[in-house]
């Protein structure tokens, strides 16, 4: 599994973002990733399924704009749940703060086909988010080796294509 290879590099949180999986499915497929991550002693974050995340005890939530309202989900899940939110613009980075979120994903900040963006919005505009982020920010969106350069110190990142589609590891992100 991947997942042990990613680890071993440096990831310290994982999510189980499948789109197109019925929640049965996440669950089941899920349950397995579970396992491994607590092996690992590494948290796991389900993307957009609340109820799929409180099945599988996962660490957390990600939520996206057209989600639950991170409202809804913070009263379902209580305080020590974590609840992080997708942004994509500087007004979405300022409200994060005001609804309770653990932490805001930011971007797309470069093209990433994960998502289907042919433009991100660049590292000046993710720049700008850290500079009015009241929570913990992650640049989300086309983060590779090449590009990690780009992303503020203070900010984390999410990687997704850039482990799943390695040809082999390391994947040389450095330390970051």
């Amino acid at each position: 599994m991947i997942v042990r290879e990613a680890v071993a590099e440096g990831v310290d949180c994982v999510q189980l973002r499948e789109k197109e999986m019925t929640s049965a499915e996440m669950f089941r497929w899920g349950a397995e990733l579970k396992a491994v991550t607590d092996e690992l002693s590494v948290p796991l974050v389900v993307n957009d399924n609340v109820e799929v995340a409180v099945a599988l005890e996962a660490r957390g939530v990600h939520l996206g704009q057209d989600d639950m309202h991170v409202d809804d989900a913070r009263k379902l899940l209580g305080q020590d749940f974590w609840i992080g939110l997708s942004t994509h613009d500087l007004e979405q980075v300022d409200e994060a703060a005001e609804l309770e979120v653990d932490y805001a994903g930011f971007g797309p900040v470069f093209a990433t086909e994960t998502k289907g963006y042919t433009q991100g919005l660049g590292p000046e505009f993710l720049a700008a988010a850290v500079a009015i982020a009241r929570v913990p920010l992650v640049a989300i969106g086309g983060i590779q080796p090449e590009t990690l350069r780009f992303i503020p110190e203070q900010c984390g990142v999410a990687v997704s294509s850039a482990i799943c589609c390695a040809p082999e590891f390391p994947l040389n992100f450095g330390t970051q």
